[in-house]
């Protein structure tokens, strides 16, 4: 019986901490169906804040009236979707290498990629601007996509995972007559569905929500992304607080939905990835 209680006080807990969680984002998608009037009154009268009073579909339709929504989607469908699949490819194969594959200097690129885990992005700004600038990539997808192609916490993601792939599944693969390749694509990557899964979510998601690197190559406004084009509803006037929640709301769908169809893999390759230390 005390069990049970103590099971059910988890549970009430954890219910409680996600509400919490979700609150922002509930808060935004509500805000994005009521009127510009209602949406900060509410805030003082409590859980009105989270109830569509009123509700309206306006603010959508300012949204796609007052911008290229759907333009700015496509274009940051097209660059992530390019831009993570490259990365699954070959920071995978980098970390199968770094698995299962001996060579001279392993442990020296090892060493260099855990060391640059820890090198913020904010530090080689400039520097990476410069080399994308003198590529002549400025408002191109190459200047998206080339400099993110390889990815540290990716490769070390997969080389946690890989170490757990029973050494004798691949020797039963060259047994066969299966050259390194081939047992790479045929027996490796369909067994390992859980970190790819983890890597993709992570990827899409932190692809899709930057903002700092698309704004500083991209100036052509037919090749926004949807943050860049987030971005307009702040500074062109006039600037209306439902259009951008509604902006906002349709910019997260798409991660939303990634995630539910997702969810399954992800925690298990959360599980078996080493990503907890």
């Amino acid at each position: 019986m005390k069990k049970k209680r103590t099971v059910l006080l988890l549970y009430i807990v954890n219910l409680i901490l996600g509400l919490l969680y979700l609150s922002p984002l509930i808060w935004m998608v509500v805000s994005a169906f009521k009127p510009e009037n209602r949406i900060f009154s509410d805030m003082s009268k409590g859980l009105a804040a989270f109830l569509p009073a009123e509700a309206t579909l306006d603010n959508f339709r300012t949204v796609f009236l007052r911008s290229s929504m759907p333009k700015y989607i496509g274009n940051s469908i097209f660059y992530v979707s390019v831009l993570v699949l490259l990365s699954l490819l070959i920071n995978s194969a980098f970390g199968y290498a770094l698995a299962k594959f001996n060579f001279k200097g392993k442990n020296l690129i090892l060493s260099v990629v855990l060391a640059l885990l820890v090198l913020p992005l904010e530090s080689i700004l400039l520097s990476l601007f410069y080399i994308v600038n003198r590529f002549r990539w400025i408002d191109s997808y190459l200047a998206l996509i080339i400099p993110f192609i390889v990815k540290c916490f990716d490769v070390y993601l997969f080389r946690q995972f890989f170490l757990d792939v029973p050494d004798d599944l691949i020797e039963a693969a060259q047994m066969d007559g299966a050259n390194p390749f081939t047992t790479f694509i045929k027996v490796i990557i369909p067994i390992s569905k859980p970190v790819f899964a983890t890597v993709f979510i992570l990827d899409y998601v932190a692809y899709w929500s930057d903002f700092m690197w698309p704004l500083l190559v991209i100036t052509d406004a037919d090749k926004r992304t949807v943050q860049l084009g987030i971005q307009t509803f702040f500074t062109e006037p006039p600037v209306y607080y439902g259009p951008i929640m509604a902006a906002l709301a349709i910019a997260s769908l798409p991660m939303i939905v990634l995630f539910l169809f997702l969810q399954k893999y992800y925690v298990q390759g959360i599980s078996t990835s080493g990503i907890k230390g």
